[in-house]
């Protein structure tokens, strides 16, 4: 017990006492790796604290990935590195570029003492909820990109309430948790008005939706617009074996079907931007060159990083919508 010292009069909840004593403990080298601490009950006994304000300063070490519990045995110390104060659970649907950009930007405005455990879900709700399950009552902080996987809620809702934070998409199921999110349908509906002076020279709009992936918000967007301002349409699947018509404006969500429709135009002989255009979704640096610059509707990824993380250090509770523009070039 004398790892642990508690005063009355010190000004600092107690069950912060306890873990910088443990700390402090850990520092000097009188706890090492494999350590069992005191037990709640000692500790509760020894300084007259509730069985809460114990758990809750072992509970915040444990999250830290200082120490961890065996059921029925106690706790015993895991890590000597201190120095990390946030450990942060970060759950992506898959790693592309876009997600490359929100990863790099939050590394670099979160700061030091900060270790962020990078998972991914692959669109699989058992390996989503599984990862979850895991990770529950390890981590300071849950940052989630649910994208539009069905009865994941519940996995979600049995995290800590305040340590969660929803990312890139969000849904009524998840009102209750801060997130920094795209609105897909305002999106894409507000970036087509913008090109709307280019549009108005294409006789259909084709909008290439797998559905699979694909935040729906993107595909209702795009009806509103060819709705609202009387253009000829059509929402596809996929992009195979299909013959571009000259007037066609394409409307691409995944960069592999970009690739299959600038390889069919080439076939063709058809010059993008003239005989037909292209919208692509999500920038990257190779969009401003390929075929002479692909027109996207994107939000910006990078700004999304750094917001993420000011939530995080400030613990903030907002939900926060990322923006979006259309970035105009030739291919349109």
């Amino acid at each position: 017990m004398n790892i642990i010292s508690i005063q009355n009069n010190l000004g600092l909840p107690k069950y912060k006492q306890i873990i910088l004593s443990i700390e402090k403990a850990i520092e000097e080298e009188k706890l090492v790796k494999g350590d069992r601490l005191p037990s709640v009950n000692k500790v509760c006994l020894a300084f007259n604290l509730s069985r809460d304000t114990v758990l809750l300063g072992y509970d915040e070490l444990k999250k830290r990935g200082i120490i961890y519990a065996i059921p029925g045995k106690g706790y015993y110390v895991k890590s000597v590195e201190i120095t990390i104060k946030q450990k942060i659970f970060l759950l992506f649907d898959e790693l592309n570029s876009f997600k490359e950009d929100i990863y790099n930007s939050f590394l670099k405005s979160i700061g030091k003492n900060v270790q962020v455990d990078i998972f991914f879900h692959h669109f699989n709700v058992p390996v989503f909820q599984k990862l979850i399950n895991d990770s529950n009552g390890n981590y300071t902080k849950y940052i989630i990109m649910p994208t539009n996987l069905i009865d994941i809620a519940y996995s979600i809702k049995t995290l800590p309430v305040g340590d969660v934070i929803i990312l890139d998409q969000t849904n009524p199921d998840l009102k209750i948790y801060p997130a920094i999110y795209q609105n897909h349908q305002k999106d894409i509906f507000e970036g087509l008005v913008k090109g709307k002076s280019r549009l108005n020279k294409y006789k259909k709009l084709i909008l290439i939706f797998p559905g699979f992936r694909e935040p729906l918000g993107m595909k209702i967007g795009f009806e509103d617009f060819c709705v609202e301002y009387d253009f000829e349409s059509e929402i596809i699947t996929e992009f195979t074996n299909r013959e571009i018509t000259i007037g066609d404006l394409y409307i691409i969500p995944n960069d592999r079907d970009l690739v299959r429709v600038i390889e069919n135009a080439r076939d063709q002989n058809l010059k993008l931007g003239n005989d037909f255009g292209i919208i692509s979704y999500n920038e990257t640096p190779l969009k401003k060159i390929v075929a002479n610059g692909i027109t996207t509707i994107s939000t910006h990824f990078e700004a999304m990083g750094k917001i993420l993380a000011e939530m995080v250090l400030k613990g903030k509770r907002e939900q926060i919508e990322n923006k979006s523009s259309l970035i105009m070039r030739n291919s349109l």
